[in-house]
């Protein structure tokens, strides 16, 4: 079970914002790479990092600063936000880039993505992000008709590595992750899904631990973590069953 730690950028800066608002948006550091380097000291063994001005504008914006993030830890990264071609995943992954995240092109050219798995065995994962269960596209500015697991159901077989799912109306306000929409859609397919939007507390990392979510390949955290709301040392000896 991984925890991820987030890194969000905005304008080159790691941010944190509320509901998917880039108008709420909360400083956190101006150095990503100083973050990643942290988050790595505290012992995490991934990174999550989004480009959210890239979602909004269907192209990396803040690629400077995630290049500068790979240099700077030896975990492995998973990016997402703006990576809408073939090439562009590939110019990723050619600088290192552990995995990709593909999210509005999954709804837009679910086609892509199928052959992006092919092209690059392990290292494509889908990101669904939801509000009141229906899927969001272009940094959830848009909301679809499609189901969270009418979407999930699309790619199953293709080789998908994992499926970051997201309650964008939990997304920031720490309010608990919703483990049942999660877990819903984690029984509904059989790719590995990671578990983003609202991870509050102590409480959330010991529900990870329970026999429903050990299907999961795991959760991400953000401003609990920058808020100090969770301790890491303390929610990764949970994570291995050395604490409760």
């Amino acid at each position: 079970m991984i925890l991820f730690p987030a890194i969000d950028l905005k304008d080159g800066q790691c941010v944190r914002l509320k509901l998917g608002d880039m108008d709420e948006a909360t400083v956190y550091n101006t150095d990503p790479a100083a973050q990643a380097r942290s988050f790595e000291e505290q012992g995490f063994e991934w990174l999550h990092v989004v480009d959210l001005n890239g979602a909004f504008a269907g192209a990396s914006v803040n690629g400077d600063a995630v290049e500068a993030i790979l240099k700077a830890t030896k975990n492995p990264v998973q990016l997402g936000g703006g990576i809408r071609t073939l090439e562009h995943i590939e110019a990723w992954l050619d600088k290192g880039l552990s995995r990709v995240i593909l999210g509005t092109v999954a709804v837009r050219d679910p086609a892509l993505v199928i052959e992006a798995c092919k092209a690059f065995p392990g290292k494509v994962a889908v990101g669904i992000d939801a509000r009141g269960g229906k899927v969001a596209v272009e940094g959830w500015a848009e909301t679809s008709d499609l189901s969270a697991i009418e979407l999930a159901r699309r790619f199953e077989g293709a080789g998908v590595a994992a499926i970051i799912y997201t309650d964008i109306d939990r997304d920031g306000v720490l309010t608990g992750i919703n483990w049942e929409s999660t877990i819903e859609l984690a029984d509904a397919v059989s790719i590995p899904v990671i578990a983003s939007g609202g991870l509050a507390s102590i409480a959330d990392i010991v529900r990870m631990t329970m026999p429903d979510a050990a299907k999961l390949e795991g959760a991400i955290s953000g401003r609990a973590l920058y808020d100090g709301r969770i301790d890491p040392a303390e929610a990764l000896k949970v994570l291995k069953g050395e604490a409760a």
